[in-house]
């Protein structure tokens, strides 16, 4: 049996989006002849909302190993937030420990946060271990470029700052790194071409699912009601909503204005219900609302700006009479909440960029009258698709409350498991 040393700064109970990239595949490695420990956070240091029911799911029989983290009250006030950062030090020494105590036989980084990184080719020099570096997103996107920290998401002095150490770190690392891994192939090209890398084994690894979720779901004797029981065709949509995505947003409210003006009731019959779209525990700005209101279809909308923990988020989807997932102006981007929607049983509308996996994936699992696919190009944007996108929405109204079929099997290559195993032979390939 071969050590892993997986290094996480996100890890149950914290409740982030980065959380469950390590959740989900280190408890199936050992099928794979690799034991895996985890290298994360404590609890105390992290800013947001902890999970007790997230932190729930990771098997007791799993090794966790936290470090201490800077306090964000010392370094806030001097602009630095960042957990990758505020982790670092800890993280360091915290490693070193570990491989002087017992070898590891390969090193997993992921990001985001980014900086934890830098540790892979320092363990890599210090004790000649092979690392693979893996993309949860882009290192160098569009942040720092196109958008920003800055009022409405525009571009300022901290995200261009930010974008110039990235181009600067990343080329260093990945250079270095033996493998590298990534929720998308379109993501490890882009990084590879960016920085001229040429690691000596690549995977496409994305966000999968677990069925020990849905049976911790199936076990719960409580469930908030997030979702009003009305009678009403209730759109559930969970997930942060990112500038790059506003766009595609935009043209799902005009398709639904233009739904309802063609069939008048339907703005008593049809609710959008949006959840988590300000990625903050406490709250947060509604992001949704403002364009709602500017598109005229502000009855239409029910926003809740800040995170779910992860269950109640499941539990959200299955209250709903029918799920939407919006996509994002950027072709690699494959947001994790495809197979929590697709496991819910409900039917979908889905608005992507064609490139995206998550097209093939909701194809495979869902084809119609299930999921309901649009999608769009640089030489046919979004908002040459509202049309079709508002036909869509008449289409998922007349459907909800049906029955949908799922080819559950058609999800299994994607499955923690599987994907487990697709880690596992990228470290059996550089640690040979």
């Amino acid at each position: 049996m071969r050590r892993l040393l997986m290094i996480s700064p996100h890890f149950p109970p914290d409740s982030s989006a980065g959380t469950h990239r390590v959740r989900l595949l280190a408890p199936h490695l050992e099928a794979y002849g690799w034991r895996p420990t985890v290298l994360t956070v404590a609890e105390q240091d992290y800013e947001g909302r902890v999970d007790p029911e997230l932190a729930a799911l990771v098997p007791a029989s799993l090794s966790v190993v936290r470090s201490r983290a800077l306090s964000p009250r010392l370094t806030r006030p001097i602009g630095v937030g960042d957990l990758g950062l505020r982790a670092l030090p800890g993280l360091r020494r915290t490693a070193w420990h570990l491989f002087e105590q017992h070898p590891f036989d390969a090193i997993f980084i992921t990001i985001y946060p980014t900086y934890p990184a830098i540790l892979g080719p320092m363990i890599k020099r210090r004790f000649g271990v092979p690392f693979v570096l893996d993309y949860q997103d882009p290192w160098v996107s569009a942040w720092g470029k196109e958008v920003g920290g800055g009022a409405g998401g525009a571009v300022d002095v901290k995200s261009r700052s930010t974008r110039a150490l990235a181009e600067r770190l990343e080329p260093r690392v990945l250079r270095a790194a033996d493998a590298v891994t990534a929720v998308s192939a379109r993501t490890y090209e882009d990084a590879c071409a960016r920085t001229g890398a040429s690691p000596r084994a690549v995977a496409e690894i994305p966000i999968g699912w677990d069925s020990a979720d849905l049976e911790a779901l199936a076990r719960r004797t409580a469930s908030p009601r997030l979702i009003p029981d009305d009678g009403r065709v209730n759109i559930c949509y969970t997930g942060t909503l990112l500038p790059l995505g506003v766009a595609t947003l935009r043209a799902v409210l005009t398709a639904a204005r233009t739904a309802v003006d063609r069939e008048p009731q339907l703005a008593d019959r049809v609710r959008f219900h949006f959840f988590g779209t300000s990625n903050q525990t406490g709250g947060g700005e509604p992001r949704v609302l403002p364009h709602a209101r500017e598109l005229g279809v502000e009855h239409l909308v029910r926003e809740h700006p800040a995170r779910l923990d992860y269950l109640d988020a499941l539990d959200a989807l299955r209250q709903a009479s029918a799920l939407l997932l919006l996509g994002s102006s950027e072709p690699h981007y494959t947001p994790s909440k495809v197979f929590p929607a697709l496991l819910a049983n409900r039917p979908l509308l889905a608005v992507y960029h064609h490139e995206s996996t998550a097209v093939d994936m909701i194809s495979a699992a869902a084809p119609p009258p299930a999921a309901r696919v649009i999608t769009f190009a640089e030489a046919r944007p979004v908002e040459a698709v509202i049309g079709c996108i508002a036909d869509a929405l008449r289409a998922l109204v007349s459907s909800a409350g049906e029955p949908v079929q799922i080819n559950r099997s058609a999800l299994d290559p994607w499955s923690a498991r599987a994907l487990a195993g697709r880690l596992a032979a990228v470290c059996d390939r550089i640690a040979a």
